[in-house]
């Protein structure tokens, strides 16, 4: 195995690297920490949500949801606010095509933060409440797929807070 060139090398000092999980925070939204799964297999980045509705407030579209940010929990709702983007109908890894919802939020893995769209959609028979896909990693992140939580675990006490 070869190291790559130095003009390549480049191109990822930047990079933030994390591994295949870790924890992140959508402070748009008001969610201080969710674990994630950093899925380079998945082209978009999904969160759970549920009572997802679209409604028009003063002329814009605006999505109202609600996330159980911790996995296999259903206490801790954050109820949810963001424009709508889209709708795209997106595939899952089963193979079943769903339209779903697409908003902008921050996100923010350790101390670095930019804009990332997510569609969504209910996750809860599914090991993450939340993927982030290729698209928002591309120029941020660079994954050890050996490694999870590098950036560190999550406190014990967990708060939720609405927006």
């Amino acid at each position: 195995m070869g190291l790559l060139p130095s003009d390549k090398r480049k191109n990822y000092a930047n990079l933030l690297v994390v591994g295949w999980r870790e924890w992140v925070s959508l402070p748009g939204l008001g969610v201080d920490k969710i674990k994630a799964k950093i899925d380079t297999g998945a082209r978009t980045s999904t969160l759970h949500a549920f009572d997802i509705e679209v409604v028009k407030i003063r002329g814009k579209e605006i999505v109202r949801f609600k996330i159980h940010p911790l996995q296999r929990q259903s206490k801790g709702v954050i109820v949810c606010q963001a424009d709508l983007v889209d709708e795209r109908i997106v595939r899952s890894s089963s193979g079943h095509s769903s339209l779903r919802p697409v908003i902008m939020t921050s996100l923010q893995v350790g101390s670095h933060s930019w804009d990332i769209e997510l569609t969504l959609t209910n996750r809860d028979k599914m090991g993450f409440r939340m993927l982030i896909g290729r698209q928002a990693i591309r120029k941020h992140l660079l994954v050890h797929p050996g490694k999870s939580f590098i950036l560190g675990a999550r406190k014990r006490k967990y708060e939720v807070h609405s927006p």
